[in-house]
């Protein structure tokens, strides 16, 4: 069985489309943006989206998964540290030894 890509998402700004990209490449999930330089090559002016696509098998997770970012709400993949995690001390060069 082959694999087809699908189009998940549109995008205006081929920038939020690339955002999206990285979003779902942070999942490991494979995305790909078409038509982000289409609007170069046209000599009248026009409205070309930017169009997110994803394998078939993977168009469920990924759509979830922007759904999630775009509620505002962080996806799994990313650590959310609250008041009670340990940061990291900032460094301090006078603590330094010569």
């Amino acid at each position: 069985m082959v694999d087809k890509l699908v189009t998940i998402a549109e995008y205006m700004d081929s920038m939020q489309a690339e955002m999206a990209k990285q979003i779902l490449e942070d999942f490991d999930i494979k995305a790909v943006v078409i038509g982000e330089n289409a609007a170069n090559i046209c000599l009248a002016p026009t409205v070309i989206t930017a169009k997110l696509q994803v394998f078939e098998s993977n168009a469920d997770e990924a759509k979830q998964i922007l759904e999630e970012q775009q509620q505002g709400h962080e996806p799994e993949a990313y650590e959310v540290m609250d008041e009670t995690d340990e940061a990291d001390e900032p460094y301090d060069p006078k603590e330094e030894e010569l």
